[in-house]
C-alpha cells in the first residue's frame, strides 16, 4: 500500500545550507533514491544527487540516512522509522559540492601514490601461478565499489580531519590487495607506516560495519598490515640488527 513519507533533505553547498521538507508518496520496495528521484521529477528539479547503476554496485549514491551512512539505492524506506521525517544528507567527511553531492577526489589523488603491482620476475615468460587461498585472500578486496562509506565513518578523517596522517580504510584495502599478493615484489612496509599511516587506526571496526560489500576491512586488511609493519619496526631482534648494521 502507498503511504506518504516526509523527507528532510539537505540543500546547500560549500557555503552552507539547510534541510528542506518534502512529502513523497511511497510504494512497497521503494528505496531512498527512488524518493529523491520523485522529488526531482515532481517537486524540485534543482535537487542534486549522484547516482549511476541503482544496483548497489557503482557506489555513487552514498549519503547519510537518519545519521547512518549507506547507499540510497540499497536503503528501503519501509525499513526506516517513518513516524518521524527521514533525514537525508551528504556524507560528512568530504566537502559538499551541492546538496547530496560531495567532492571525493581526494581519494583518487592519494590512490595515485600507491605503487602498482610489481612482479618478482617481470621478464619471465613462465606462466604466473598462485595458490587458490592466495587468490581468495586478495579477491575479497577487489569487491570494493568505492562508495567511500568507510572513509566517512573513519573518526580520523571525519572527526579529527587528519587526512594528512591517514589514508583511510578504503586505501588500506587497496594497499592490502597489493601487499598480500603472492607475486608482488615491492617492499611496501615503510610506505604503509609513514605515508599511508596505518598505525593511526585504533581498530574500531566502524568501517567494516558500513561496507555494503561486507569486506572485513579491519580484520583482513588493516590488522594484517599493522602486523607487517610491527614485524619490521617493533620486533626487538630486528631493531637490534638494524642498530648493528648502522
Amino acid at each position: 500500500m502507498t503511504q506518504t513519507v516526509t523527507l528532510h533533505v539537505f540543500r546547500g553547498d560549500s557555503n552552507g545550507g539547510e534541510f528542506r521538507e518534502y512529502k513523497v508518496k511511497t510504494a512497497p520496495g521503494m528505496v531512498v533514491l527512488d524518493a529523491i528521484h520523485q522529488i526531482q521529477k515532481e517537486q524540485d528539479g534543482t535537487l542534486a544527487c549522484r547516482w549511476n547503476c541503482k544496483a548497489a554496485k557503482c557506489g555513487s549514491c552514498s549519503a547519510e540516512i537518519n545519521g547512518h551512512p549507506g547507499l540510497m539505492c540499497k536503503t528501503r524506506i519501509e525499513a526506516l522509522p517513518t513516524e518521524k521525517p527521514v533525514v537525508v544528507q551528504p556524507v560528512k567527511t568530504f566537502p559538499i559540492i551541492k546538496d547530496l553531492v560531495t567532492d571525493v577526489s581526494w581519494n583518487y589523488e592519494i590512490a595515485k601514490t600507491i605503487a602498482p603491482l610489481k612482479l618478482k620476475d617481470e621478464g619471465s615468460t613462465e606462466p604466473l601461478r598462485m595458490q587458490q587461498e592466495d587468490v581468495d585472500r586478495v579477491q575479497e578486496f577487489r569487491k570494493c565499489i568505492e562508495c567511500f562509506l568507510c572513509q566517512d565513518v573513519c573518526h580520523i578523517l571525519r572527526d579529527r580531519h587528519r587526512k594528512d596522517i591517514f589514508y583511510g580504510p578504503r586505501q588500506m584495502v587497496r594497499i592490502a590487495a597489493l601487499a598480500m599478493h603472492p607475486l608482488d615484489a615491492s617492499e611496501r612496509r615503510p610506505f604503509i607506516k609513514d605515508q599511508a599511516g596505518v598505525l593511526a587506526c585504533n581498530i574500531t571496526k566502524c568501517c567494516t560495519e558500513v561496507c555494503p560489500e561486507h569486506i572485513k576491512i579491519t580484520d583482513n586488511a588493516i590488522i594484517p598490515l599493522k602486523e607487517r609493519v610491527a614485524d619490521l619496526y617493533f620486533d626487538p631482534i630486528r631493531a637490534l640488527i638494524r642498530k648493528v648494521k648502522r
